[in-house]
């Protein structure tokens, strides 16, 4: 073989060798693959930019993460540590919503991740701002800006006064992408302690009755109510839908005495009860 022919081949082996041993160093993991931008916030330091998949925020429960560029050097900040509030002016009053802080996504090295519950917006979108507080190397800063959140199609979320006089915020998180079978459905309760402030519930219960109101209303089989779950603070059970199509996941909220909150049985009098969520698939 011809001297000319033998260095090309090397020179791959050897690239190819170094890519196995290090595909990081020439292939880094792309943080943004499968989120669109939302929108970004700014100051004389940082640009903060928001993500979601959909690059919207809507009511009911969103993950939103974020990135803080720093202007000096182009460069993501990978040791910030973030708090965020969100907030809905009204013509009387202030409020914010059910929110986890974003905290920094395993083995990512810019991207942090929280999510936020808008349990109503203007029929324009409009109402809500957003300020984002964060620390890095000791030094605080903070951005602030309004948010575009637009009403979801489907009930997905609902704020009430329970039977106790206390405000509650209920959530739907799964299924996002329902399927006919056994669906795991996961629901976030909340309780307003403040305009301000709304901690997590715990050791409630939640019955589900789901139904088709454009089939006879008839139910599923195989469903299982949804019990409060310490490892994530949510609430977990089985969802049985037996065929696509629209449907009401009909529920009722219990304390810890069984007392009901929230929701009324579903009867051939009553086809729907006062707390539900809605699918469509």
């Amino acid at each position: 073989m011809k001297l000319q022919f033998i260095y090309p081949i090397i020179l791959l082996v050897l690239f190819s060798v170094a890519c196995s041993e290090d595909d990081t160093e020439f292939f880094p993991t792309n943080e943004l693959e499968g989120l669109t931008k939302i929108q970004e916030l700014s100051n004389d330091s940082h640009v903060v930019e928001l993500y979601s998949k959909s690059g919207t925020l809507s009511t009911g429960y969103n993950v939103v993460s974020v990135r803080i560029k720093n202007l000096s050097n182009n460069t993501y900040v990978e040791n910030a540590e973030i708090t965020w509030l969100p907030v809905m002016q009204m013509p009387t009053m202030n409020h914010s919503c059910p929110k986890s802080d974003p905290v920094q996504v395993a083995n990512m090295n810019a991207l942090y991740q929280g999510f936020m519950i808008y349990q109503m917006t203007n029929s324009d979108g409009s109402g809500w701002s957003l300020t984002i507080d964060y620390t890095i190397d000791d030094v605080s800063y903070s951005v602030s800006s309004e948010l575009m959140v637009f009403q979801s199609n489907l009930q997905n979320v609902s704020s009430f006064m329970g039977s106790d006089d206390s405000r509650y915020v209920v959530a739907l998180i799964e299924p996002e992408a329902p399927i006919i079978g056994i669906n795991e459905m996961v629901v976030g309760v909340y309780k307003m302690e403040t305009m301000m402030s709304f901690p997590v519930v715990e050791n409630y219960l939640l019955t589900l009755d789901p139904r088709m109101p454009g089939m006879g209303n008839h139910s599923s089989p195989n469903n299982t109510d949804l019990t409060y779950q310490v490892e994530d603070e949510l609430y977990r059970g089985n969802l049985s839908l037996t065929m696509t199509g629209y449907w009401v996941l009909n529920l009722k909220l219990l304390n810890e005495l069984g007392d009901v909150l929230k929701g009324e049985d579903v009867t051939e009098d009553n086809t729907q009860s006062s707390l539900y969520f809605e699918l469509e698939f």
